[in-house]
């Protein structure tokens, strides 16, 4: 299969129903949304597209929902928004299935300024400070680029010395801050493991997140055949999608726009993206395209302008 590069999201909208779209990257750097993104939510949801915001943030989904209308994405532009955070808030109130059933009262959080929320309401759920008085951990995010994998070593093997389960949820390695890429949750996790810790990881790649959302677009008689997957990771988005027999689109600008900034025509940047796939297993995206916009012309010369300068790289 060949990957067919787009202009926009119009290139391909009329083949699909469902949109799960990621957020950081995509909609977002964590600052500012990027150009063209409104507009392009306006065009699906004006066409009648069922567009779930599927995340691997670590914080509850009305969190995210807040801060996106910060940024000027409004709730009204999406139906659905599925956090990672959200997931495993339900999870630990229910204790009834899975990795959950079980778990246990008392946690340790690992978590981006000393952030709690995704615990806030459980009040079958306390926190506690020392992995000894403890019945799993949490990793939910990192004070990164502030604090390294080193400053958080100490908890980790004290947590693992204790045979305590972790529950990664937010599995991403890497984020996208501003221009930058940073240390994500999922590196906590994976050094968790290399102490011998047992982790369960909530989020993409991995299914269950991916068969959530495909329950909700079934509800509204949308199936995955009529679904494609919008990201910028090809070990989340991608391989996400790709797993649950999802067609995917991979989005250059966020987290691998690095391997594509000396890309400058079409058969450079065949040959950058057949690097990452067979990186990647050989999951291949059915789409590559810039960014989030629609088509090709954005709104103003402004704009314009800045589209330039990030296609020169």
């Amino acid at each position: 299969m060949n990957t067919k590069f787009c202009q926009g999201i119009s290139d391909i909208s009329d083949s699909y129903s469902g949109f799960i779209i990621d957020q950081w990257g995509v909609l977002h750097d964590g600052n500012t949304a990027y150009d063209g993104v409104v507009d392009c939510l306006k065009e699906l949801q004006g066409r009648g597209k069922y567009v779930i915001i599927l995340s691997n943030s670590g914080k509850r989904a009305e969190q995210n929902r807040v801060r996106m209308e910060e940024l000027g994405i409004s709730s009204n532009l999406y139906q659905q928004i599925i956090t990672s955070g959200e997931v495993t808030w339900q999870g630990l109130h229910n204790q009834d299935d899975g990795f959950f059933k079980n778990i246990g009262k008392k946690c340790v959080i690992i978590s981006r300024g000393g952030d709690r929320s995704i615990v806030d309401g459980l009040g079958n759920i306390e926190i506690v400070e020392s992995p000894k008085e403890a019945d799993f951990l949490i990793i939910s995010g990192v004070d990164a680029p502030d604090k390294t994998l080193e400053d958080y070593e100490p908890i980790l093997r004290d947590s693992a010395r204790y045979r305590l389960k972790a529950i990664c949820a937010n599995p991403d390695s890497l984020g996208v801050m501003g221009s930058q890429n940073i240390m994500g949750p999922g590196t906590l996790a994976a050094r968790y493991k290399d102490f011998g810790g047992v982790v369960h990881y909530i989020g993409k790649p991995h299914q269950p997140i991916f068969q959530h959302c495909i329950r909700i677009l079934q509800q509204h008689d949308i199936y995955p055949g009529e679904t494609v997957v919008i990201g910028d990771t090809m070990a989340h988005d991608i391989l996400g999608g790709s797993l649950v027999n999802i067609d995917t689109c991979l989005v250059k600008q966020g987290l691998h726009s690095h391997k594509f900034k000396t890309a400058t025509n079409p058969a450079e940047v065949d040959k950058t993206l057949d690097i990452l796939v067979r990186q990647y297993n050989n999951i291949r995206p059915k789409y590559l395209v810039e960014s989030l916009v629609w088509g090709k012309a954005l709104p103003d010369r402004k704009h314009k302008k800045r589209a330039g300068k990030r296609a020169q790289g």
